[in-house]
């Protein structure tokens, strides 16, 4: 894999500052020469900007795929992320990067706008902001039917946190946690790196800590970026799991997140646990049981018929009431298997550290938060 080349910054352009654009991957050979296809085409000098993919050890030719970009795109380069996490491939990115801005992009993206550097260096200008947020649904060309209406259930009030901007489209200043994507080099200077302990929510987390250091963050639609939803159930499932134990370890590592929406799958899945089993001793417990059950099954259908009929599309009806309960049990049940990780370290599922040996997620943060403080 090459390295990036130096960058000199003596003839910095106020106008056309110098980018960096990160982009973790594992595995995205399905989607990765789209997204670098819109990258490197940029209406932006490509003197000015960078694309540093930091490749998590895929196996299905991903690296290959971007190896053949860059026999083209002197300004396209590959690092490695052995740890293979996001977390950790931003941090191999940053760390080679040399732009004044650093631009946090996914593999299974579409920008869809050739002027993106372009208009994130002036949302930059207009606002004097430490960083940038933007809007990411999930409405990509040529989704499924599935991946319509998990779109659809994502973006609504019963399938992501409240206090969240991404599916909004005012420009604003606004708190950075869920949406700040882009950052100006001295962020990273003040507050480190991403927390290599997270295997979700790592940017909630470095967000958090820029919130907490006072920084400001400038929300914007004229850099949106849609994501590819997942295109199956378990694979749903899977991914709103890994959430719900990134939300679990911020929440050990920054007691303040706490919100109840945040944690009401977890509180919800454990009710459905422990409500099962209390059903079996008292007929007026088992009642109270399945009132609840009844009551959230209400709530879905009533959600999802309301869904299918402002889009005007009754197959939704048929896929929605199947998507709500997938997002809230996968984040559920991510939020309770941490909080047992977290009690029995010994059973934690947890990166490695450098010595290959694993570490706990509670003493993972617990070192991260030291190396930040040491940088």
């Amino acid at each position: 894999m090459t390295e990036p080349k130096p960058v000199s910054h003596s003839d910095d352009d106020p106008e056309n500052p110098f980018i960096s654009v990160i982009v973790p991957v594992r595995n995205e050979a399905a989607f990765i020469e789209r997204t670098l296809s819109e990258l490197l085409t940029q209406d932006y000098d490509a003197g000015r900007y960078e694309v540093i993919v930091a490749d998590g050890q895929s196996d299905d030719g991903t690296a290959d795929l971007v190896k053949s970009f860059q026999r083209r795109h002197a300004n396209l380069h590959l690092v490695a992320n052995p740890r293979q996490w996001s977390s950790s491939g931003r941090n191999r990115a940053i760390e080679a990067s040399k732009g004044e801005i650093v631009l946090l992009i996914d593999g299974h993206c579409e920008l869809g706008n050739p002027n993106y550097l372009r208009d994130l260096a002036d949302a930059f200008r207009r606002s004097n902001a430490d960083c940038i947020g933007r809007p990411q649904p999930l409405d990509v060309t040529g989704a499924s039917p599935l991946q319509r209406a998990i779109a659809r259930a994502r973006s609504s009030p019963l399938g992501h946190h409240h206090e969240s901007f991404i599916y909004t489209g005012k420009e604003q200043y606004v708190r950075p946690q869920s949406v700040a994507v882009a950052y100006r080099r001295h962020v990273f200077e003040h507050v480190g790196l991403f927390d290599e302990a997270f295997d979700a929510c790592e940017d909630v987390e470095f967000n958090h800590r820029l919130h907490e250091a006072g920084f400001r963050c400038f929300f914007t639609p004229r850099v949106l970026v849609r994501y590819h939803p997942r295109s199956d159930l378990t694979r749903l499932f899977k991914q709103m799991f890994r959430y719900g134990r990134g939300r679990m370890r911020l929440l050990v590592k920054h007691p303040r997140t706490f919100t109840v929406p945040g944690f009401l799958p977890g509180a919800f899945l454990a009710g459905m646990i422990a409500g099962a089993a209390l059903s079996l001793v008292s007929s007026w417990l088992a009642a109270i049981y399945c009132g609840t059950i009844f009551s959230y099954l209400l709530i879905v259908l009533f959600t999802s018929l309301i869904l299918s009929l402002r889009e005007g599309s009754l197959s939704l009806m048929a896929l929605l009431p199947g998507i709500f309960p997938t997002i809230h049990l996968g984040a559920g049940a991510g939020i309770i298997v941490e909080c047992v990780a977290l009690a029995v370290p010994s059973s934690a599922i947890s990166g490695r550290t450098g010595n290959g040996k694993l570490q706990s997620p509670l003493s993972s943060a617990m070192s991260a938060t030291k190396r930040v403080r040491s940088m």
